[in-house]
């Protein structure tokens, strides 16, 4: 299920089970995933132009992509009592991360007749408590899925001890549940090893909060693909940010305005490298004829800047799926899965902020 490193266009990406998701119409069409949904969905009262519509089913006709089908009629008695899987988290609306991988589980769920249900603990211990005793009490729930907005380390509720769980975007030690995870250092590794292939030796990078597992990881992918360029770490060229706009910009200041400055700068975020940008517009250098910038996740924004943000894909879709896949062969297929964590890489989109480096 894990994609590789390499790098593809701004098309579409499949799936690890090779099939195209309603995330890549979005992206081939050029419109908003809730978009797409309603023009396939044929939802009534959308105010969407006939030649939108048009665009979204070339789409999706394009790169073979078909909303999902059930396997089993909702409208008669269940064949089995228990059809629901429990989406538990921390938080859901801050980020848009969380709420793409609850598409993600959603769509194989209801390929397999199963449904979802959402629960925001909101890392309240009260509030949790309620989750879990509103989870236990329901009867149709096969298995758990226990996720984090950002990834980092979990104490598993003891309430579900025997009942099927995957933890998604966490871990616990010791290790007793298989864990869904993003393959941050193999991301870090992969966008700087991108810049480094483009002749880039001076690159610098603009890293998330310090103390965040995301930030740790991404940090150690870039200095792996600067040793094995046989490109000393030079530690004046890191900053630390904060994932948003305003400390790429004061950071791509500070880069930018070194005695010898970086050619490339790569940001733990798409957020920040659009503060990146507007920095190097302020300086008048242009991107990426004078400075390379590259971005991490592929939020939606990354496509209308001016040039396009190159990026990396976080393949939150992805890891729902694989995370809804092993509870279905744990609580329903009875299969015996030997508790570990498997890391889900995402791939390069390749944009217009990226060119091989010019002589300065």
């Amino acid at each position: 299920m894990t994609k590789g490193n390499g790098t593809e266009p701004d098309t579409a990406k499949k799936t690890g089970n090779g099939r195209p998701t309603m995330t890549d119409v979005a992206r081939v069409a050029g419109v908003s995933q809730s978009s797409v949904s309603l023009v396939l969905n044929e939802m009534s009262g959308a105010r969407i132009t006939a030649e939108t519509q048009q665009r979204v089913r070339e789409a999706a006709h394009k790169i073979g992509y078909r909303l999902p089908s059930v396997r089993r009629d909702f409208t008669e008695a269940p064949d089995i009592e228990k059809d629901t899987i429990a989406f538990i988290i921390d938080e859901i609306s801050t980020s848009p991360h969380p709420v793409v991988s609850l598409d993600g589980i959603r769509d194989y769920a209801f390929e397999q007749g199963l449904m979802v249900s959402a629960h925001v603990t909101r890392s309240n211990p009260d509030l949790q408590e309620a989750v879990m005793r509103s989870v236990l009490r329901d009867k149709s729930v096969m298995g758990v899925i226990y996720a984090t907005i950002f990834t980092r380390k979990v104490f598993v509720p003891p309430q579900l001890k025997g009942i099927p769980t995957v933890l998604l975007n966490c871990y616990a030690e010791p290790r007793q549940h298989m864990a869904i995870v993003p393959g941050e250092v193999a991301g870090g590794f992969a966008a700087t090893a991108h810049l480094t292939a483009l002749g880039h030796k001076r690159i610098g990078f603009i890293n998330g909060e310090p103390w965040m597992d995301a930030a740790v990881d991404r940090l150690k992918g870039y200095k792996q693909a600067l040793a094995t360029a046989d490109i000393a770490f030079d530690e004046s060229l890191v900053r630390d940010g904060d994932w948003l706009p305003l400390r790429g910009y004061e950071a791509g200041l500070e880069l930018l305005s070194l005695t010898n400055p970086p050619t490339a700068i790569f940001c733990g975020n798409d957020l920040m490298a659009i503060g990146v940008m507007e920095a190097a517009a302020e300086l008048g250098l242009r991107v990426p004829d004078d400075l390379s910038v590259m971005g991490y996740d592929d939020q939606e924004l990354a496509r209308y800047t001016h040039p396009p943000l190159s990026t990396l894909v976080l393949p939150n879709y992805e890891m729902g799926q694989r995370a809804a896949e092993i509870l279905i062969d744990m609580a329903v297929h009875q299969k015996p899965l030997r508790p570990m964590t498997i890391k889900v890489d995402g791939p390069i989109v390749l944009r217009g902020s990226v060119a091989p480096a010019a002589s300065r």
